[in-house]
Parts: C-alpha cells; structure tokens; sequence
C-alpha cells in the first residue's frame, strides 16, 4: 500500500497535486480539511466546533482528526493507498498516525513536502479566498496567523519524517506540470 504525506503550509498546492497523484497512482485523497468541511456543511456538533476554531485560524483537537482518519480508512481497505494531505500538523500527531496505521498493519511510505515562501503564499490564499468563498482564505491577517502556526508547530514534523528516512523536500514554485513531475520521481522511488 502507497500511503503518502503531502505536506506544505496552507496555498503551497497540496490539493492540486493530490488530484494529480489520485489520478496517476489510484490513491485516495485523505484531506482533513475537507472532512471537517463535510463536518461542518452537515452541521454536526463536531463541524460547529471545527468551525470556530478553523475560524480563528486554530487547530481541531488531535483526537477527533484520528478518529474521522481510521473511519475513513476502515471504509477504503481495498485501496491502493492513500493521500494525507493536511495531517499530520504536529509530531504527536505523526506518531498517533504511524500507530494508527500500525494497527491496520500498514505504514507511511513517504512525506513529500512543497516549499513556498511566505509571500507567495499569501497571494496564493487571497486568490483563492475570491473563488473558494472561504473566510479563512479571504483576510490575510487570519492567513499570516495560519501560516505563522504552521512556520511553529507543523514544519517540525518534516524532522519526524527526516529521522526514518521519509523525508523529501520539492520547491513549491513553478508551473504545476513541473512541480508533480517532481514529485512522480519521489513517488516512483517508493
């Protein structure tokens, strides 16, 4: 099973390149993002929660991210692997992850990281904000709070990754055709 980390700050092209790889390897998109949107549109107690929070800029509790990832997983065992795109945001997360996956006897096979300055990115994200319709995508102070919270607590993941030898980082910047082949050399070397 091919079970990827696609990793980034928020706007470096995590959800473009995972339609990409969904395409080329038959991988399903494991986005927390659009489960807590599911969560939200459907309006659960848990959406609402995740709302506020996402909101504000802020992290949904480890805990309720697992348990939305073994769901998903659980309804996908014939897969020929998944995409996490958006988690793990922390090392703890990372390792509830590997024993998670542990105990469904698989494991992460790589974390491909897309490295964008912080500039970019937030062009990127007020682009967006005028398409999506997302608040958190339209005010830049709560974008250089999102990316300010992924400079301090998610790219100390990458050294998670870096220590079992699953670690590679691809330059974010360039056109998207360049930027998956990039990535289809890492992936084909798994």
């Amino acid at each position: 099973m091919l079970n990827l980390v696609l990793f980034g700050p928020p706007g470096a092209g995590k959800g473009t390149q995972s339609q990409n790889l969904i395409e080329k390897y038959g991988l399903i998109h494991l986005s927390t993002g659009d489960l807590l949107r599911g969560e939200i549109t459907q309006g659960t107690t848990l959406g609402l929660e995740a709302k506020k929070l996402m909101d504000e800029g802020l992290l949904v509790p480890d805990a309720v991210v697992i348990g939305m990832i073994s769901n998903k997983l659980d309804a996908n065992k014939e897969a020929k692997g998944f995409i996490f795109d958006g988690f793990p945001r922390t090392v703890a997360q990372a390792e509830a992850l590997d024993s998670l996956l542990e105990s469904k006897s698989s494991a992460i096979s790589g974390m491909i990281a897309l490295q964008v300055n912080d500039e970019e990115l937030e062009q990127r994200l007020l682009l967006r904000g005028k398409d999506s319709g997302r608040p958190d995508d339209a005010n830049p102070e709560i974008i250089r709070k999102r990316i300010k919270e992924y400079n301090d607590k998610t790219a100390p993941v990458a050294g998670y990754y870096l220590e079992q030898n699953k670690f590679t980082a691809i330059n974010g910047i360039g056109s998207i055709p360049e930027i998956f082949e990039s990535i289809t050399k890492v992936v084909d070397s798994y």
